[in-house]
């Protein structure tokens, strides 16, 4: 069982090389770049990887190229900001020292947020199919929490120990990325499978998404960190239905005034 490693990355010359090093007992590390104007693809040739530089086409297209672009058809999928931990790490090398029963496995996904491990709050265990047969399934194409699909008749196994994630390096930078990126990417993609809102749901969704993260999803248990998840998430609920009502009645680019 021969793995593949892909990291997709655009300006992470501050994470790549810990993303790199986490994966340095797969058989071949590939990193699709997306053109960085930083030292991501020095670095990243510099341990040994093979950089494949390519425009953003968006997170299922470009993992699905690097998927295609590998050596091997087992493929461990990884963003720059993510580890391999070393427990996982000793689980996969276990694993392919014998035939595997499951054309791919789901790992649970532990987040670093304001320096602390969010065990609660939605965010845990946030189980992901990474690494997986490639000629079993696809990645799903969707612009946002896109996620590779196995064929209906692959068997799915599961493996106990984590990948660890530290996407949100700051509080502006959270805010940032809900209005840059995850707010819009939602908006559109309710707008393209026929969802729609309304202006009660516009005011509605941010307290039931703050409920749901800090209250049912246990956020309170991360302390500090955990409100903070929470009102962020119901700002982003709050803004992609804002969008979406602003799409569904043709004023998402009407001017000002």
């Amino acid at each position: 069982m021969k793995i593949s490693a892909v990291i997709i990355a655009f300006n992470e010359e501050a994470n790549i090389a810990d993303a790199i090093g986490s994966v340095s007992f797969a058989d071949e590390i590939v990193v699709v770049d997306s053109n960085s104007s930083d030292r991501t693809t020095e670095i990243a040739e510099n341990l040994g990887a093979r950089v494949i530089e390519r425009n953003w086409p968006g997170f299922s297209e470009q993992k699905q190229f690097g998927a295609d672009s590998a050596e091997n058809d087992w493929i461990l999928s990884l963003d720059a900001d993510e580890r391999i931990s070393p427990q996982l790490c000793n689980e996969i090398k276990s694993l392919r020292q014998r035939d595997p029963l499951s054309s791919g496995y789901r790992i649970p996904r532990l987040s670093t947020y304001m320096g602390r491990e969010i065990r609660h709050s939605g965010w845990f265990p946030d189980k992901q199919l990474r690494l997986f047969d490639r000629r079993k399934g696809r990645w799903n194409g969707r612009p946002i929490h896109e996620s590779f699909e196995l064929q209906s008749d692959a068997k799915v196994g599961e493996l106990a120990n984590p990948i660890l994630h530290f996407s949100v390096s700051n509080a502006a930078y959270h805010h940032k990325m809900i209005g840059e990126r995850y707010a819009p990417l939602a908006a559109q993609h309710m707008f393209d499978t026929g969802r729609r809102t309304s202006q009660v749901r516009v005011v509605t969704a941010g307290p039931f998404a703050f409920i749901r993260s800090y209250i049912l999803k246990r956020g309170f248990m991360d302390g500090f960190p955990g409100f903070c998840i929470a009102r962020f998430a119901a700002h982003h609920a709050y803004l992609k239905h804002l969008l979406l009502w602003e799409m569904q009645n043709g004023r998402a680019h009407s001017d000002n005034g």
